[in-house]
């Protein structure tokens, strides 16, 4: 027997705090619109009749992984994503202070923030800085998405990645759209003295958004997290990307197709939580979101004065 359900959102928003970047998107409906909430709804649905399933592997997944390591995986990803997420927004779950006076040279559309990390699980100790900006590329979003997605081209825009390609060691599949998907990655070594590094990445996709997010793991910890271990204590930073649709219209200002792309670091600059932030520290995280966003403009070929 089918149902009807009605659907009513109101939102109120100031406009004047809204960046001019995200006022078209919000004019659309498109940022806080039932549509939006309902692409989130098909995805997590699509993701809980996946882990739900009695099949333990996918023809296109390139490891075998039990439904134990994959819901520990994949709950370690959801920590992960949810972190970086508390970063990019300020959430008031962690106690970030906003620097203002200490960032050197920082340009007003980069925001930088500081906490300390204390005894927290999942955390390595010591001062974390988080650092976020946005930017509008005229690149559809779906291409920029599968760009920095794509292990195989993270050269182009990631340090972690030692100049060369990522190989994916194991993916878990969230939902039929290819994008949606937990995946481990291991980065070459730069020498053979050198032990390979592991990242592990989430990225998420539907109507509303997509978000890429990733974080350098510790090897033995993945080894007993993808045989169904405790992912509680876990240490990782998130770092990643936030991709949303510019508006159907931008206005007389942009090109219309494009993107408005969320570059975030969160880096541990002192493992010592009683340490003082240093400004070389804060233009450090700096220097990366600029460098990386140049990247990516220049792989993707709209490094001009218009993006």
């Amino acid at each position: 027997m089918a149902t009807a359900s009605t659907w009513v959102e109101h939102t109120e928003y100031d406009e004047a705090s809204v960046h001019q970047f995200y006022r078209p998107l919000l004019r659309s409906g498109l940022a806080f619109g039932a549509s939006r909430w309902l692409a989130t709804l098909q995805r997590q649905c699509e993701c809980l009749a996946i882990l739900m399933s009695s099949a333990t592997v996918s023809p296109n997944e390139p490891t075998a992984i039990s439904q134990e390591g994959k819901r520990s995986m994949l709950k370690l990803a959801r920590r992960m994503t949810e972190n970086f997420c508390a970063g990019v927004s300020a959430s008031s779950a962690r106690e970030w202070s906003k620097l203002d006076g200490a960032t050197g040279s920082i340009g007003e559309d980069v925001r930088v923030m500081a906490r300390k990390s204390v005894s927290e699980p999942g955390e390595p100790p010591g001062v974390v800085l988080s650092a976020a900006t946005s930017v509008w590329v005229p690149i559809a979003p779906e291409k920029l998405f599968d760009f920095l997605r794509d292990e195989q081209l993270r050269a182009e825009w990631d340090i972690l990645s030692n100049g060369g390609p990522m190989q994916e060691m194991a993916r878990i599949a969230k939902g039929h759209q290819n994008g949606n998907s937990v995946s481990l990655l291991r980065a070459s070594a730069m020498s053979a003295n050198q032990s390979s590094m592991l990242i592990l990445q989430e990225t998420c996709t539907d109507a509303s958004g997509s978000i890429v997010v990733y974080a350098p793991v510790d090897i033995p910890a993945m080894q007993l997290v993808m045989n169904g271990g405790d992912s509680t204590y876990v240490a990782l930073l998130p770092s990643g990307f936030a991709i949303l649709p510019d508006g159907p219209s931008i206005g007389s200002e942009h090109k219309t197709g494009g993107s408005l792309l969320t570059v975030a670091f969160q880096i541990l600059v002192n493992s010592q939580p009683t340490a003082k932030l240093t400004v070389e520290s804060v233009e450090t995280v700096n220097n990366l979101i600029s460098c990386t966003i140049k990247k990516i403009k220049t792989a993707l070929q709209c490094a001009t004065p218009e993006c």
